[in-house]
């Protein structure tokens, strides 16, 4: 049974790698700014957008790969407000700043297609309390981090120097990566895509 991962993250491929997963990567773009829009518009609760895209994902490349075929998408929410990744370094210092002293949630979704259709799927909520971090420190984190700021909606690499960003964490570790992981093995196993 062929795995595929409908993502372009770095990150993502680097989990599954780490796993021992034999796995192919197929990205086939979908408006993920179209999908958030109409479903803030229309009031749906963040998580069904998370869900929603991360389906819109897998779905995509299920419809012409034979497979398990995996989507994931994550988003931050802070203050009831849905955050997307910063678009340029000052966006992501006005970010960490208006982060610092606060807690904030990203949810993630999991979705595996097959044959076009959604099969299994998996939301994991982890909240992230931010510390009062000094000036210095975060001028000396932007410095550091640069253009890398811009890759995940936080404005930070937990895995990384971001880790120092924090006071406390709820969550799993790969899926505050981006990937609820030992959940995907389970269904894996499961299915017998994988030794179990």
């Amino acid at each position: 049974m062929p795995i595929i991962l409908a993502s372009g993250s770095a990150i993502r491929r680097e989990i599954m790698e780490g796993a021992g997963l034999d796995f192919d990567v197929v990205v086939k773009p979908v408006d993920e700014a179209a999908i958030k829009d109409a479903m803030l518009a229309d009031g749906a609760r963040m998580r069904d957008i998370a869900d929603a895209l991360a389906e819109a994902k897998a779905r995509r490349v299920s419809q012409q790969q034979e497979g398990l075929v995996i989507g994931s998408d994550q988003i931050m929410v802070m203050d009831g407000q849905l955050f997307d990744k910063p678009a340029s370094v000052e966006a992501a210092r006005e970010r960490l700043i208006a982060m610092r002293g606060k807690t904030h949630e990203l949810i993630g979704a999991t979705v595996i297609c097959e044959n076009g259709q959604a099969v299994w799927r998996h939301i994991a909520v982890s909240k992230l309390s931010v510390r009062d971090f000094s000036d210095t420190f975060l001028d000396t984190y932007i410095a550091r981090e640069g253009d890398s700021l811009m890759k995940s909606v936080g404005a930070y690499r937990f895995e990384g120097p971001g880790a120092q960003l924090f006071s406390a964490v709820e969550g799993n570790f790969f899926s505050i990566l981006g990937l609820s992981l030992l959940p995907i093995l389970d269904y894996l196993r499961v299915r017998g895509a994988i030794v179990a």
